[in-house]
């Protein structure tokens, strides 16, 4: 492990590792240091306060739904479902959700060298697009993970040809759950109506 390096009275290091005199940073570089210090010193204690949040919420409301089901004798055991709290006037809602992550195995390399197969023998003017299609539904990110809800989508392609069809059960063989996230929303009713708005708990888009 590279040993981090010490830095001497005076002087500040940039992003690059360099050492740099601190009366030779600009003063706009000097402000923008400033602004970002004190955003990012006011961020990382509210996210560590909502990550403490998510944790404890999941696990009283988890605590809750085995409390109430003892009444009847029920125990829960292994992955937890889903999970709706009402509050007692109707205005509050929490939800607990579980969402599988899904993986593909090898057999997505199976998949595509039948799909590639039946674009050769169709004819290039009734597959152009189509071609485009799988090419972006196979490309790898920066990573080298293939995207599987691009992937999974092209099953609901209607395409009846055997060698479609054999790769798309392949898609279907290959696809496996990977991991579970669990997340929660809280919810508030809107006026009298039936209709819910999430109460953010994250930075919401501009």
């Amino acid at each position: 492990m590279t040993e981090k390096q010490t830095i001497p009275d005076g002087y500040r290091q940039d992003h690059e590792g360099r050492l740099v005199p601190e009366d030779k940073i600009k003063p706009i570089d000097r402000a923008r240091d400033e602004l970002v210090m004190e955003l990012i010193s006011q961020a990382l204690p509210l996210s560590k306060m909502l990550a403490q949040f998510k944790g404890k919420a999941i696990g009283d409301c988890r605590a809750f739904v085995e409390l109430s089901l003892e009444q009847y004798g029920v125990k829960l055991g292994g992955k937890k479902g889903n999970t709706e709290l009402l509050s007692f006037d109707g205005r509050y809602k929490i939800e607990i959700k579980n969402r599988p992550v899904i993986g593909l195995s090898e057999q997505a390399e199976a998949a595509k060298e039948l799909i590639d197969r039946y674009l050769d023998r169709v004819t290039e003017g009734s597959s152009g697009e189509l071609r485009k299609l799988v090419m972006h539904a196979f490309r790898k990110d920066s990573k080298g993970s293939l995207s599987q809800s691009r992937i999974i989508g092209l099953r609901s392609m209607d395409i009846q040809d055997e060698d479609w069809q054999t790769a798309m059960q392949a898609l279907t063989d290959a696809s496996f759950v990977k991991t579970t996230v669990t997340y929660i929303l809280v919810r508030e009713r809107v006026g009298d109506t039936d209709e819910w708005q999430v109460v953010p708990l994250s930075l919401p888009a501009a």
